[in-house]
C-alpha cells in the first residue's frame, strides 16, 4: 500500500500546512502549474516527487518534468497530465490517450477546480486536486490524500488548506 498526497497549480506558492497534511505521505504527486524550482525542492526534500509541467511552468521545469506521466503504482494504471479536461469534456490529446489504453487513475490540474469523479464510458477515476496556490479564481485551496492498495484506491480525502491568498485554514 501507498499513501499519496496530491496537489496542483501551486503557482509558485506553498502552503505550510501540505507538510503537515502530507506527513504521513509515501509520494507527492504534482498535476503541473508548479511555479518555481523553490517548490520542487521543498517537495523533493521532503517526499519522493512524481510532477508534469503545466502552461505557466518556465523551461526549467519543463525540462525537469514531463507533459504526461503515465506508471504503475501498487497495481493500478495512473496517468497525470497539467492539461486533459474530465469526464465527457477531454481535450483532443488526452481524449487520444485514454481511447488508446484507459488508465484506472486520470490526474489533472489546471482549472482551479477540484473534481473527483468516475468516467463511467472508459471505466476509470478522474481527480483534480483544485489548486492550493495563491493565485487564481478559486476561493479555497485544496490538496487530496488517498492510498492505492491492490490496485484499489481507499481512504480518499480533499483537504481544505484555507482561503486563497491566506495561509489560515479556512473555518
Amino acid at each position: 500500500m501507498k499513501k499519496i498526497g496530491l496537489l496542483s497549480d501551486t503557482h509558485g506558492y506553498l502552503d505550510k500546512k501540505v507538510f503537515e497534511y502530507f506527513k504521513d505521505c509515501d509520494e507527492i504527486w504534482h498535476a503541473g502549474d508548479i511555479g518555481s524550482m523553490e517548490v520542487v525542492e521543498q517537495l523533493e526534500q521532503f517526499k519522493p516527487l512524481k510532477a508534469v509541467y503545466g502552461n505557466i511552468d518556465d523551461a526549467k521545469i519543463r525540462q525537469s518534468f514531463p507533459l504526461n506521466l503515465r506508471f504503475e503504482c501498487e497495481g493500478m494504471d495512473v496517468f497525470i497530465t497539467h492539461i486533459g479536461g474530465y469526464p465527457g469534456r477531454y481535450t483532443g490529446r488526452v481524449r487520444e490517450i485514454i481511447r488508446s489504453k484507459s488508465p484506472q487513475l486520470y490526474i489533472c490540474g489546471h482549472s482551479h477546480i477540484l473534481k473527483v469523479m468516475p468516467d463511467k464510458k472508459y471505466d476509470f477515476l478522474h481527480i483534480n486536486p483544485g489548486a492550493c496556490g495563491n493565485y487564481g479564481f478559486h476561493k479555497i485551496k485544496t490538496i487530496v490524500r488517498f492510498d492505492i492498495n491492490k490496485g484499489k484506491i481507499q481512504n480518499l480525502e480533499v483537504v481544505e488548506l484555507g482561503l486563497r491568498g491566506t495561509s489560515g485554514p479556512h473555518m
